[in-house]
């Protein structure tokens, strides 16, 4: 309790400009909201036979992995993102590599915690997965699967942190996906793409860029969409569509391999001009 209550008194005290006051009672909800749904994060269980080379690395426990964390630059002033554990897995024709994130040196300890709860219990639940298939295809007379997952830190200024957590599973053939983490560092909240816009029109708005901009693409390049009038393609953008801010204050929507396009064109991201969207933002703060 005493933790929620420094939580609370740190946003009372902090000075934040009128413009941001919408996108600050948005993010704190919703980091208030994904704090009570957080679940204790239980021991990971490694249950594979004895032949398999099975790795787990921590900050704790390797010396050459604490030494290689010694050159990561520093986010801002005080924040840091670092790897605080890695899984890696080999055994006949099955794979697993898996590095968690770690956000440190922020002062919304809240934020914090939400952050690196999050990162554990996702590649917890792939662990997970990969070990349960691993298994039937074992049982099943064998076969080939991969995972990986692994994260970059895509934007690094003064304001604004981004962590991209890229998750690549091979089977028949390979999927990747992709999640970021938004956060103004400034503030020391968390962005989410509804913060960011006076209402929910912003949905339409970048939906019909964005098909625009497929067509476009389509008529001038070696690339393939789907589109809606094609049947079951591209129709919006979901509310919560993964985004990211660049350093240079852009909004990119992201879209997961298959989501929108072939599987040879892998992920596809969208640059959103913000001469686009700049009447329905809630200010330039972010976005410029």
């Amino acid at each position: 309790m005493k933790n929620l209550q420094d939580a609370k008194k740190k946003y009372e005290e902090v000075e934040i400009p009128m413009e941001l006051n919408n996108i600050v009672k948005n993010s704190i909800k919703e980091a208030k909201r994904k704090q009570k749904r957080r679940k204790p994060v239980k021991q990971w269980g490694i249950g594979l036979a004895a032949a398999a080379a099975l790795f787990i690395t921590s900050v704790n426990v390797s010396p050459a992995l604490a030494q290689s964390l010694s050159s990561v630059p520093m986010l801002g002033s005080i924040v840091q993102v670092v790897t605080v554990q890695e899984i890696k897995i080999a055994e006949d024709n099955f794979n697993a590599d898996i590095s968690t994130p770690n956000v440190t040196g922020l002062e919304n300890k809240e934020l914090e915690q939400m952050l690196n709860d999050k990162y554990i219990a996702e590649n917890e639940a792939l662990y997970d997965n990969f070990q349960k298939k691993m298994e039937e295809m074992k049982a099943a007379g064998g076969g080939n699967y991969a995972v990986n997952a692994d994260y970059e830190v895509l934007t690094d200024t003064d304001s604004l942190l981004v962590i991209q957590n890229r998750n690549l599973e091979i089977m028949a053939s390979g999927s990747e996906s992709a999640t970021y983490d938004n956060i103004d560092k400034e503030h020391e909240l968390y962005i989410t793409l509804p913060s960011l816009f006076k209402d929910d029109s912003y949905v339409q708005v970048i939906s019909a860029y964005i098909k625009e901009e497929m067509k476009k693409q389509m008529a001038n390049e070696e690339v393939v969409y789907f589109l809606e009038e094609d049947g079951d393609g591209f129709a919006s953008i979901l509310p919560d569509q993964q985004f990211y801010i660049t350093a240079d204050n852009k909004l990119i929507i992201s879209f997961d391999e298959y989501e929108v396009a072939p599987g040879y064109m892998g992920m596809v991201t969208f640059e959103i001009p913000t001469e686009v969207i700049r009447d329905i933002l809630i200010s330039d703060y972010y976005i410029k």
